[in-house]
């Protein structure tokens, strides 16, 4: 076996004009402040299918035990099983990373994700609901789309994901009531109605400039001057015309 290890030098670093909201879930595995949506239905019906597998393996691993049987091929079917469950997610996560990157290169734009390193540790899950929280790499899409990002010279902003999905992208109002269903958001207090996913996008992307001092790598002046941090310390918006006119 021969390994090669090849030093790439990130890309030229594109001048930024906006920011991509990108939220990240379930049901809908990643959908963008632009409204597009990549659906989670055919990649939960193959995670439940793998679980599945898996538990029949391992019951016939049990029974066979019990019987006296030693079941190597049943043994060495497990491990099979979950590294064609690891395939499938890394496959898929590179293509979505892959459109996600190509989208934010053709139009000038930086990209916004969730932060969403300890929200394992504050948020609890009902037992239904932990199978699918477990069952998808998030951490491996997140780091595919800045390493692609990082490659492109396309920045990510790293934006903490609390109340994104209960606060209104219209007028800021925050309510657990805002949300009456999974794919539904309706304001309460100013009526605005859309998809819950694509509202919480929206607010990912309106909050990037805000957190822009969680950057994924290194941080080009002209984002410093997008996320409005310090910027008349920094440098003058005048030799940045073209970011100073899209605020």
């Amino acid at each position: 076996m021969l390994l090669v290890t090849v030093d790439v030098p990130d890309g030229t670093r594109i001048p930024v004009r906006d920011l991509l909201g990108v939220d990240l879930g379930v049901v809908n595995l990643v959908t963008t402040s632009d409204g597009d949506t990549h659906s989670g239905e055919r990649i939960e019906a193959c995670r439940t299918s793998y679980a599945r597998r898996r538990q029949r393996l391992q019951r016939a691993a049990h029974a066979a035990q019990r019987d006296g049987m030693r079941p190597k091929n049943i043994r060495r079917a497990l491990p099979r099983t979950a590294m064609r469950a690891a395939r499938f997610r890394r496959d898929v996560n590179h293509c979505i990373s892959k459109a996600r990157v190509a989208e934010a290169t053709g139009t000038g734009r930086g990209l916004a994700l969730e932060n969403l390193t300890p929200i394992r540790a504050r948020t609890q899950f009902r037992q239904p609901q932990r199978a699918k929280m477990s069952g998808w790499s998030f951490a491996q899409l997140r780091s595919f789309v800045e390493y692609k990002a990082q490659l492109a010279g396309v920045p990510v902003v790293l934006v903490d994901p609390r109340n994104t999905s209960k606060g209104c992208s219209a007028c800021g109002h925050v309510a657990k009531a805002n949300r009456p269903s999974q794919a539904r958001f309706s304001c309460k207090q100013c009526g605005y109605t859309a998809n819950a996913d694509f509202n919480a996008a929206l607010n990912i992307k309106y909050r990037a400039p805000v957190n822009a001092s969680q950057v994924a790598g290194r941080v080009p002046q002209q984002l410093w001057l997008l996320a409005g941090v310090g910027a008349s310390d920094k440098l003058s918006r005048d030799r940045f015309p073209a970011i100073s006119e899209s605020r």
